[in-house]
């Protein structure tokens, strides 16, 4: 019987036991082995010996992107040099990047991390993997493709963008899955019907990353290709990479691996934990990473924890998809305004395409305006277009409290990037 990198618990129980192991060992690890914890506890007043109970985390202080920035180039690293065998960085666009160290068991557990993902979105030895992400310093194209090889499945090792050849691959070599962002799959998806290549291919599965992909965008790759099913993996480079979870065939939240990691909910202004089934940051402490451990990592990205078990029967604990970033967030006129709340609004219209952007303005009286601009379905009459306006504006009004302005125009009419794509012009500040 082959090998299940997905680990099985009796009880939630058996997890908070082995999370505790994992967190009082963090703890003297990154006590004893890196300067800069060593100070940051200290300063703190916690010392390894004061963490006896799962409870006790909420004693420990915080660790940032800014901790990582300025402890450049090997921030948190607590294990020789010589242990290290490999750095990723992260694709910051501003300032010094962030640079994680790995120790060969930090890369084995990762790869197995990934593993786990394919397993669990039902892949197996048996297909073969077209992988559309990037690759070099980043850590999606070698998280993608050696948690693939790690499964035993075929990998096909493409990269982003060059769309003749991901569509000629797609023809001869007749890959079952496809690995890319939300945004490279719409244009796969597009491509593959301008070519009329649909009936030549064998796509079963497509696992998205790096990006939120909207109901609307989500329904449209799938109808476009003749998809079985569409994942969403979810990671970042200083938490391994990507392949730090991902939901099952029943959607119903993405199940996280909480034995490699304690996943805390908190609200980013007071830092205090959230109610349940509120928005809040993801806060990250890993129990097992050698080189660069993360302790109370605040990650900036948002969303819910699910409390509710899977109906697919797994004990491992699951939150909500990734509704965006708190450093994403819109304030516009004293609201709140997250990118994942326009995607929610506009997957309900079903005369709405996809693709959408906002515009923020300030007007020469001062008052501020958001005009969202989206693509109407394909198919719809776009001279109907006051029926899709109307439905945002009320949508918007109802939903997230703020009003609106809508343009509306014809499918195809907004770009598509092989990579993430840009939403938000914030255009207050010229």
């Amino acid at each position: 019987m082959k090998k299940s990198f997905i680990p099985r618990f009796t009880d939630p129980q058996a997890l908070f036991d082995q999370q505790l192991e994992g967190l009082k060992w963090t703890i003297a690890h990154a006590y004893y082995g890196s300067s800069f914890y060593r100070r940051h506890f200290e300063d703190a007043g916690v010392f390894p010996g004061d963490i006896t109970t799962l409870s006790d985390l909420f004693r420990l202080p915080f660790t940032t992107g800014r901790d990582l920035k300025e402890g450049y180039p090997f921030p948190l690293l607590s294990v020789p040099e010589r242990d290290v065998v490999r750095i990723h960085a992260s694709s910051g666009t501003t300032g010094k990047r962030k640079v994680l160290t790995y120790t060969q068991k930090d890369l084995d557990d990762w790869f197995d991390m990934f593993a786990r993902c394919y397993e669990m979105a039902g892949v197996t030895e048996n297909d073969r993997v077209q992988i559309a992400v990037g690759y070099g310093v980043w850590t999606a194209g070698m998280g993608f493709q050696l948690g693939c090889e790690r499964l035993g499945a075929m990998a096909i090792p493409v990269g982003p963008g060059n769309i003749d050849m991901q569509c000629q691959f797609l023809v001869d070599l007749q890959p079952t899955v496809f690995c890319c962002t939300a945004s490279m799959a719409l244009l796969m998806a597009e491509e593959i019907n301008k070519q009329g290549i649909r009936d030549k291919i064998n796509l079963k599965k497509i696992i998205l990353g790096s990006e939120r992909c909207s109901e609307a965008m989500r329904t449209k790759i799938c109808d476009l290709i003749g998809l079985e099913d569409l994942f969403d993996i979810t990671g970042m480079t200083e938490l391994y990479g990507p392949g730090a979870g991902i939901d099952c065939p029943k959607h119903e939240g993405i199940h996280y691996w909480a034995d490699k990691y304690i996943l805390e909910i908190l609200d980013p202004d007071t830092l205090m934990p959230v109610e349940d089934g509120q928005i809040g940051e993801m806060v990250v402490t890993t129990l097992c990473k050698e080189a660069a451990p993360l302790v109370r990592y605040r990650t900036r990205d948002l969303t819910r924890k699910i409390n509710t078990p899977c109906s697919c029967g797994s004990q491992l604990f699951m939150h909500d998809r990734i509704l965006g970033r708190s450093d994403d967030m819109i304030i516009l006129k004293g609201v709140n305004i997250y990118p994942g709340q326009i995607d929610e609004v506009l997957s309900t219209i079903p005369e709405a395409g996809s693709e959408y952007q906002l515009y923020l303005e300030r007007k020469a009286d001062g008052r501020e305006c958001m005009t969202i601009k989206a693509e109407a379905a394909q198919g719809f009459d776009i001279t109907r277009i006051q029926d899709i306006q109307d439905k945002i504006r009320n949508l918007v009004h109802s939903k997230i409290m703020i009003s609106c302005d809508a343009d509306i125009c014809a499918y195809g009419d907004l770009p598509r990037y092989p990579g993430k794509a840009r939403r938000i012009f914030d255009n207050r500040g010229l």
